[in-house]
């Protein structure tokens, strides 16, 4: 993980987690601030051994085309409870070191989990954006927070998800009459550009290729 900065101690209680978020919440960008994008990256985690094995994978594949160029996985002992809001604890350091560990790095992180849509607007792919300092997206793919009204059946409609009267991402969907995902952005770049970077990622599967071939090596999965 030499290539990322130690920003924070990651041996912490749940208390001290949350005020991490906190502090790193002013951080967040949602201004599109990235370059030209030929390399998107999808990023998971799955675990091993009864969860005492964080198991995290990265794969980049080229963009627009959605060829596998790289992947890396990495495991490494679980050291923070399942906590819900505070799954970044358990999951980036492992994902740090994946992507430490590739080549090079990818102009774009697609990121199984949320983003903005978080409590204190901090999920775990605005979290693992700043500490990355590449833009990202959160794309989970069920419901965690905020309300939205019902979402057209359409491939390619949304509905914005709000929280406390601010849009915090978009519900969206990307196969006709499938259940929707959730988008929202992570870090350095606004929600328009993500649900457009996720329908492009998105060919014949309800999840985008990032999220689905990360999960598929992150769980071990043929």
């Amino acid at each position: 993980m030499s290539q990322f900065p130690e920003r924070h101690a990651w041996n912490v209680t749940p208390e001290e987690a949350i005020k991490i978020q906190q502090q790193l919440r002013s951080e967040v960008s949602l201004k599109d601030d990235f370059g030209t994008v030929t390399k998107v990256a999808g990023v998971d985690v799955g675990f091993e051994d009864e969860f005492a094995t964080t198991r995290a994978a990265v794969v980049v594949l080229s963009y627009p085309e959605l060829k596998v160029q790289e992947q890396a996985l990495v495991r490494r002992p679980t050291t923070f409870p399942y906590v819900p809001g505070l799954l970044s604890f358990r999951e980036i350091p492992a994902l740090l070191e994946a992507i430490a560990s590739l080549s090079t790095l990818p102009h774009l992180l697609i990121v199984d989990g949320n983003g903005y849509a978080h409590p204190r607007r901090l999920g775990i792919a605005s979290h693992l954006g700043i500490l990355s300092n590449i833009p990202s997206i959160g794309v989970a793919k069920s419901y965690f927070l905020g309300h939205h009204d019902p979402v057209p059946e359409e491939r390619g409609k949304w509905s914005a998800l709000y929280d406390r009267g601010e849009v915090i991402g978009a519900v969206l969907r990307t196969k006709v009459k499938v259940k929707p995902v959730y988008v929202s952005s992570g870090h350095r770049i606004s929600l328009e550009k993500a649900l457009e970077f996720v329908m492009a990622c998105t060919t014949t599967y309800r999840l985008p290729e990032t999220t689905r071939l990360a999960d598929k090596l992150a769980s071990n999965k043929k």
